[in-house]
């Protein structure tokens, strides 16, 4: 029986993808491994492993037990997190990407899956409509190391033929998980702290646009480019990925529409350095073109959603 096998199942986007894979592809051919064994414990649908994506030799088994033919490597230190421990976050993000690419070449798997990012683009990128194609100097160890893994991808696929596809995500928003250390944080926890009660502190300026994205567009466009036919994915790098863009500010004031005694103060602190890095929105006409991505929700319709649905998951953080 092949096998889908998801590394960093636990993660804010692994938790909501590796939910829709089983549903799609049954529970028998999806493992969800994580290196935090209490975090699996609500994979209780599929199958599960504690796996290190630095244990080569761990992961290289479990391959071979199991059969796997996809893998999507979700496993990475993001970019606030990465910035307190730049040495580490270069080594587990680029090792074990060139693993998972190794591994595809020697066992000649059906499809690879990795997640690039906005932060590859920098200072130095045109901010407003950022194009496919454009100057990339990003300046966080975060957005180095997918800029790296792009390039290499595209090689991989070039020189071995190894079908990897990669979606350069905007930040995402969801509610069924906690946030895992990026600079778009706020825009999860703030649904948090309007729900509970409490004032919220942003740590970016009232006006930081920022690319976001509702997680079910974030899962739609994930598995809308792995199952296009080979000859669509036609950028073997990374597709920029674009939904909506907004500030705290913007965020803020539509939640009040829910919430009018909710309050917010902003005290930007090293993560908004982070942010004016970044684009303000993307072009992301390739993957509309290529293989017809279309988003579905805009930031009034998201936040409706998120508030409708939080307070039940609420009580597991």
């Amino acid at each position: 029986m092949e096998r889908i096998l998801i590394i960093g199942a636990a993660g804010q986007l692994g938790s909501e993808l590796t939910l829709t894979l089983t549903q799609q592809y049954g529970s028998d051919h999806v493992i969800a491994t994580d290196i935090n064994p209490k975090a699996l414990e609500k994979f209780d649908f599929c199958k599960t492993a504690v796996l290190d994506i630095m244990n080569q030799d761990a992961v290289r088994q479990l391959v071979k037990t199991e059969n796997v033919k996809q893998i999507y490597h979700l496993a990475a230190v993001l970019s606030a997190t990465g910035e307190k421990n730049p040495l580490f976050a270069w080594q587990l993000n680029m090792d074990s990407l060139l693993f998972v690419l190794e591994l595809a070449k020697e066992f000649k798997m059906e499809k690879i899956y990795w997640p690039s990012s906005i932060a590859v683009f920098g200072p130095n990128t045109p901010k407003v409509n950022t194009p496919q194609y454009c100057v990339k100097e990003p300046n966080t160890v975060y957005g180095i190391s997918k800029q790296a893994g792009e390039r290499w991808c595209e090689y991989y696929f070039q020189k071995f033929g190894v079908d990897v596809r990669s979606l350069r995500y905007p930040g995402l928003i969801g509610y069924k998980s906690l946030p895992g250390g990026g600079t778009t944080d706020y825009a999860v926890d703030i649904y948090h702290k309007a729900i509970a009660g409490e004032h919220f502190v942003s740590f970016l300026r009232e006006d930081s646009a920022l690319p976001m994205m509702y997680m079910p567009d974030a899962i739609k466009a994930t598995l809308d480019l792995m199952h296009a036919p080979r000859e669509q994915v036609k950028i073997r790098s990374s597709y920029n990925l674009a939904a909506i863009s907004f500030t705290p500010r913007e965020i803020f004031e539509s939640i009040k529409v829910h919430y009018p005694d909710f309050s917010i103060s902003y005290e930007p602190d090293f993560r908004q350095a982070i942010a004016d890095s970044w684009p303000d929105s993307i072009d992301d006409s390739s993957a509309r073109a290529d293989w017809g991505w279309k988003h579905d929700y805009d930031l009034k319709k998201m936040t409706a959603d998120i508030l409708a649905n939080l307070p039940e998951y609420m009580v597991n953080f």
